[in-house]
């Protein structure tokens, strides 16, 4: 019976083809049904800057990513995407992913910077300024670290490194079964912003007792930068500037507001928009008041216009002048004052005048004080930091830190640096040497003191929020906090915007600055070969089988049939 059976299945197989093929299809269909494209993560990534600044472009020029992801470790970099650590990154690494026509570069930063050793910190920071140097072709995206997306990068590290195996096989073996990933955006490709406005606010303090009063402005730039716009907080710069400005207004306010200390002073106070595209607000609002308008406190008598930025650490003050002021003017005065208040009441500082003159070749201006020496202003810039080249200036490492892990602002050196510009701006306000008063005379003591808690509590909130200048529009949260603390203190508080020009723009931002990106996990190419293979082999020995299934039941049943015994 079986015989007959066998012979039955094996004519039919071999006659007719549909029905071999019924037999085998599902075995195929087994074998080669893909598995399903299973997202391994989604986290948020943000994008290097992209911008163009007096016709020259910065920055990525691309942000659309679809790609495989490897470590820098790998062989072949080519259309992959690079994925990197902070701890382990490096400029020169950095440069061997482009040279090798990366598809794409992502850089893993930890949750908290201020967490990194000092020398990592240090060396990214100096190497920002490099990354943005140039246009770079493919996307650049920063992420901060997920336990998720950590596990990626280490599977990832593991699927790279098969070149230091032995043999050929097992490196074929080692690349066939590790785990691979494509890294995918959701966004589209960047293109440019149109007509953002850049916003600037301006304050005023009126003097007493004449038509034609000295003006002194005070300037500071509220905008940060760094080499991800998502990522810039600028606690030091210029956050800690922001803040002084906005203690002194309320100091002053409150001289003011009493006839007997109400000085024959204008202070104009302006906190400047774009600072750090070239000071872009600076320049709007200079030409608005010098060149479109009649009336105006800058076309006055202006005494002197004192620019604060990066007051937010170190023991060293320095005032920084493109052309050092006259013997009796008020630019001499100030210089004078804030040495005698800084060696009189805190001997622990360094202060210091730098002169540097403006170099108008230069793509972007030094310090914001060159704004107003353009125009002819006396001016000068306060800050802890010697040189304008200071890789603090554009970092997005300048974060407001966890207490106990180091500081890039120390609020108690704040309080003390606006305690001392304080104190000499009121000796040339109310003229207090020319009248004898002493030199370690305090004018803001007791109920005039520096507010420590509100120092604090303005950076604390100017740094709870990227201020990059491409983040921060007009209806943004800063512009309106940053007007109504003017409008607590000053006169007159309004709002001055620049847009670039639609023919021949100064700037131009670029969108797609944050986006979602989707990591699916997947099985490298040589993978599907060696499936095809196998299959290709089954698919052979099954023919084979059912060509030869006559002669194969024969030889299965010799083998399985007991042998007769022998008497």
């Amino acid at each position: 019976m079986f015989e007959e059976a066998s012979e039955v299945f094996e004519n039919m197989l071999k006659a007719s083809f549909p029905l071999t093929f019924i037999v085998l299809l599902p075995a195929v269909l087994f074998l080669v049904s893909p598995l399903p494209a299973e997202a391994a993560h989604e986290f948020t990534v943000y994008r290097m800057q992209q911008y163009d600044l007096q016709g020259q472009a910065y920055g990525t020029r691309s942000s659309v990513l679809n790609t495989e992801a490897r470590t820098v470790e790998a062989d072949v970099l080519s259309r992959r995407c690079v994925i990197m650590r902070l701890l382990d990154f490096s400029y020169e690494k950095y440069q061997k992913a482009l040279r090798q026509s990366a598809g794409a570069v992502v850089i893993i930063l930890p949750q908290n910077m201020s967490t990194m050793p000092q020398d990592i910190v240090q060396q990214f920071m100096e190497i920002e300024p490099e990354l943005l140097a140039t246009e770079t072709i493919v996307p650049v995206y920063f992420a901060l670290e997920e336990e998720e997306l950590l596990s990626i990068y280490e599977q990832t590290l593991t699927s790279s490194s098969s070149q230091g195996l032995a043999s050929a096989a097992e490196v074929l073996l080692h690349t066939a079964t590790a785990n691979g990933f494509q890294m995918v955006t959701s966004g589209a490709q960047s293109k440019a912003v149109s007509d953002w406005a850049i916003t600037s606010l301006e304050g005023r303090l009126a003097g007493v007792g004449g038509e034609d009063l000295p003006t002194i402005v005070l300037v500071a730039h509220y905008d940060s930068f760094g080499v991800a716009p998502w990522l810039s907080y600028g606690a030091d710069s210029n956050g800690s500037g922001v803040s002084v400005l906005l203690e002194l207004a309320r100091l002053f306010s409150r001289l003011y507001t009493y006839k007997r200390t109400h000085a024959a002073y204008n202070l104009l106070f302006f906190v400047s928009g774009g600072g750090k595209f070239n000071y872009q607000g600076t320049k709007r609002w200079l030409e608005d008041n010098l060149d479109h308008t009649d009336s105006s406190l800058l076309q006055d008598n202006v005494a002197f216009v004192l620019c604060l930025d990066t007051l937010g650490s170190s023991d060293s003050l320095h005032l920084h002048v493109s052309k050092p002021p006259k013997e009796g003017s008020p630019q001499h005065t100030l210089l004078k004052e804030l040495e005698t208040v800084s060696s009189s009441q805190y001997p622990e500082v360094k202060f210091s005048m730098v002169h540097k003159k403006i170099n108008l070749a230069d793509d972007t201006l030094a310090w914001e004080h060159e704004r107003f020496g353009i125009r002819r202003l006396p001016a000068f810039t306060l800050s802890h930091l010697e040189s304008h080249r200071s890789a603090a200036r554009s970092s997005i490492m300048d974060v407001r830190s966890v207490p106990g892990k180091g500081t890039q602002v120390d609020v108690q050196t704040l309080s003390r640096n606006t305690k001392i510009i304080a104190e000499a701006l009121a000796r040339v306000i109310y003229n207090l040497t020319g009248k004898g008063a002493p030199e370690d005379l305090q004018i803001f003591t007791e109920q005039m003191q520096v507010q420590e808690e509100q120092l604090s509590s303005v950076l604390d909130w100017l740094t709870s929020q990227p201020r990059a200048a491409q983040l921060v529009d007009k209806e943004s949260p800063v512009v309106g906090t940053l007007e109504y603390y003017l409008s607590r203190y000053l006169k007159d508080v309004k709002r001055h915007y620049v847009k670039a020009d639609k023919r021949d723009p100064e700037f131009v931002f670029y969108d797609q600055l944050k986006q979602v990106m989707n990591a699916y996990r997947v099985k490298p190419a040589i993978f599907d070969l060696l499936l095809a293979l196998c299959i290709a082999v089954y698919l052979g020995v099954m023919y084979l089988a059912i060509q030869n299934f006559g002669l194969l039941y024969s030889v299965v049943r010799k083998v399985t049939q007991p042998k007769a015994k022998q008497h």
